[in-house]
């Protein structure tokens, strides 16, 4: 019996906020102000595909790790909820080091936009790279897809929301300019990525002043962390 090779092709590509894959969470629906919007390209862009669509609250998208095309794959891989030092196996993790780097994701959907031949969705809660590819969208359906009494293995309980958040006047200044500019709820995003720690889960510990930096929208945002408190220092373009 011969293996037959499976063609797989894009049906939409996401214009994310997130332009580095540095501080994107690591799970979906733990930033509920982190956006995007997945634009249908040709010839799925047709709107009767996606008729009734709009009466779902959330949605399944199934992705490519593009970043991660030509890389192997891992047999184990170190996941950062056992603090990146503990090793398990790469089916038992939802790492991008996969022999198909295929990704699967829970989004919020806020709202389509369909004229013409311009399809658009906009989504939130996401952990989506700006330029993933899309390979399918499906409904997500409440009664079959959320099992209450389902195991979590080592990720039972959602991350800890540890660090204090705190902004120097001229990030909070910057904040309010490109708010006022329509990125609605920038603060509210910022400050629910930053609690969640971005760093490396090697760093987590560290309790030393440190600065950091991330790719957002067109900014770089930069925070410095000291124990446990967060401070936002500015968004330098």
């Amino acid at each position: 019996m011969t293996d037959e090779a499976v063609c797989v092709e894009p049906i939409a590509r996401v214009h994310s906020c997130f332009k580095e894959k540095f501080g994107i969470p690591r799970q979906p629906g733990l930033v509920t102000h982190a956006r995007a919007q997945i634009e249908i390209l040709p010839p799925y862009n047709r709107p009767e595909a996606f008729r009734g669509l709009e009466n779902f609250s959330h949605l399944w998208i199934s992705f490519v790790f593009h970043k991660h095309l030509g890389e192997d794959w891992r047999p184990t891989v170190r996941p950062p909820r056992l603090g990146g030092n503990r090793r398990v196996g790469v089916f038992a993790s939802r790492s991008t080091y996969r022999p198909n780097p295929l990704g699967l994701s829970v989004v919020t959907l806020d709202r389509i936009e369909a004229e013409g031949d311009r399809v658009v969705i906009h989504v939130s809660g996401i952990d989506l790279l700006d330029g993933t590819p899309v390979v399918d969208i499906k409904p997500y359906v409440p009664y079959v897809d959320a099992i209450p009494d389902a195991r979590g293995g080592f990720a039972p309980t959602p991350p800890d929301r540890r660090l204090s958040i705190a902004f120097t006047d001229t990030a909070e200044r910057q904040i309010r300019e490109r708010e006022a500019a329509g990125l609605h709820d920038l603060r509210d995003l910022i400050t629910e990525l930053l609690q969640l720690d971005p760093r490396p889960a090697y760093r987590s510990e560290e309790t030393e002043a440190a600065e950091f930096g991330m790719r957002l929208y067109d900014f770089d945002l930069r925070w410095r962390v000291e124990g446990e408190q967060v401070t936002v220092i500015a968004l330098v373009e």
